[in-house]
């Protein structure tokens, strides 16, 4: 029988994508939903409500692996109190939704791979290179992160290999935050953000979904690995590599700190700060990055 794969935010961008690839590898896949859809070939969803504490248990049961993607985008509204807090607890509450229906029938899975972010490393800007074994940072970012893994302790205790995948900027076709972008940057308006010195960890995302298919193949991966490149590209160099890709140079000036935090509130940080990041420890496990230059990635996701 084919392995079950179960995916939280399967219909996601990353999901969707993710979802392509396993079924080619010759992968069955779950999809955890907050609304009935139709099961399509090697397709299945299953209900969920994460806020209600309600899922259909059947999906957590037939599952080999459960890639965990679930959790409210960080970067869609402005950073008010109880925004903060449901994003913290969209990523703690679900996982241990998923903990609770395992515990219970005493499932064991032969991984649970969860996603996490660069952002454990903190809204700072500097030179240097963050690597897996550093601690989080003590901000928002570095925080969230953290709650976001340390969740996953309940279900290393129930003897699952569990790994993480911290995650740079996602390069898609028309989707991510390439797609709020695109129409700026097409119409020749695009500009660096603030000093443009901050740095831009970045991934294809054919290579983010491949980095999830090596934590399934490999039973070595176990905790956190980075998922970006390390080619040390800043805001500035990938705001001009974008126009380049469009055929032109940059002519607007930076856009102000202060515009982007009159407009975005604290979130601003997210566009005004960045860390360089290490992508050693999963080339290490013999991983090879499909896109590593910057513009090649940005000519595959735009020039059709």
């Amino acid at each position: 029988m084919k392995k079950n794969v179960l995916i939280s935010g399967g219909s996601g961008f990353i999901g969707r994508h993710l979802t392509a690839l396993l079924i080619a590898k010759g992968y069955s896949v779950s999809i955890l939903s907050r609304s009935e859809k139709q099961n399509k070939e090697n397709v299945f969803y299953y209900k969920w409500d994460v806020v209600n504490q309600t899922i259909d248990e059947k999906a957590v049961l037939n599952a080999d692996f459960i890639i965990h993607l679930a959790g409210e985008n960080i970067a869609e509204q402005r950073w008010t109190a109880k925004r903060k807090a449901a994003i913290i607890d969209s990523r703690e509450q679900s996982t241990l939704l998923l903990y609770s229906v395992l515990k219970k029938n005493n499932k064991k899975l032969d991984a649970f791979i969860s996603a996490s972010a660069v952002g454990i490393y903190g809204a700072v800007n500097g030179e240097e290179i963050c690597t897996e074994d550093m601690p989080p940072a003590n901000d928002f970012l570095g925080y969230t992160c953290q709650k976001w893994e340390d969740s996953l302790d309940f279900i290393e205790n129930l003897n699952s290999r569990t790994v993480m995948i911290r995650t740079g900027l996602v390069l898609g076709k028309n989707e991510g935050f390439l797609k709020k972008l695109t129409p700026l940057f097409k119409y020749r308006l695009g500009s660096a953000l603030g000093s443009g010195k901050q740095y831009m960890p970045w991934i294809h995302v054919d290579d983010l979904c491949a980095i999830y298919y090596q934590a399934i193949v490999d039973p070595a991966m176990s905790g956190p690995y980075n998922a970006a490149i390390n080619d040390n590209t800043t805001n500035s160099v990938f705001s001009k590599t974008l126009a380049c890709v469009f055929g032109y140079s940059i002519w607007l000036p930076n856009v102000p700190a202060f515009v982007l935090k009159l407009f975005m509130g604290q979130m601003a940080i997210i566009v005004l700060t960045g860390r360089r990041v290490s992508s050693d420890k999963i080339e290490q496990t013999g991983f090879k990055f499909q896109f590593k230059n910057l513009e090649g990635a940005l000519r595959n996701c735009l020039i059709k």
